[in-house]
């Protein structure tokens, strides 16, 4: 089964420390948590009184009890929804939670519905399933029935191509959004095989 540590290790060092940029969507954040879509966050009335202080956002470093607050809302808000604890490939349960860190977990769920029925060989494999971003029974059964006939690398990979496609998209749409593009893209990983 997919550990949840080692998921969580990979994307916080993608993830950072805070920051206030006026062109990020999510405005203020700290360690991927947006101010913005997560306003509700305990988190944020620790930083709010450590902004107080000389040596903020330094003061912010080290923080055991911010870490916690993170890594707990991490579990609960993405890696529960897709149920990650059940899913038998770590790569797979990698990808859906970095996906869902940065994007959202609707759009990382409808990212694996998108890549298991391209890749369900024309339903040959199991059923064509509904791209709704839920991860239901449907889904994962799916992904079960994917992961037993086929080689988990293939599906990481749709992942990848989708994640990136996105992030082309989004600059494409706000050339803002370019000064990004080296982070995101540090993000879409492939495998030669």
């Amino acid at each position: 089964m997919a550990n949840f540590n080692i998921a969580y290790n990979i994307t916080i060092e993608y993830e950072g420390g805070y920051s206030n940029d006026h062109d990020d969507m999510g405005g203020e954040t700290y360690k991927g948590i947006s101010r913005v879509y997560h306003p509700n966050w305990v988190g944020w009335s620790i930083i709010d009184k450590l902004k107080n202080y000389q040596d903020f956002p330094i003061n912010l470093e080290n923080n055991k009890e911010l870490d916690e607050l993170v890594r707990e809302f991490y579990k609960d808000t993405y890696w529960n929804l897709f149920l990650g604890d059940d899913l038998t490939e770590q790569i797979i349960a990698n990808e859906l939670f970095d996906t869902s860190v940065n994007m959202g977990v609707n759009r990382a769920i409808k990212f694996l519905q998108k890549g298991l029925n391209l890749l369900n060989r024309n339903q040959q494999n199991y059923d064509d399933i509904v791209e709704d971003g839920k991860f239901g029974p449907n889904t994962y059964k799916a992904l079960s029935m994917y992961l037993m006939i086929d080689d988990a690398n293939y599906l990481y990979k749709v992942l990848n191509i989708l994640q990136g496609m996105h992030y082309i998209n989004c600059m494409t749409e706000s050339t803002t959004q370019e000064k990004y593009a080296r982070g995101w893209l540090k993000r879409v990983e492939f495998i030669k095989n």
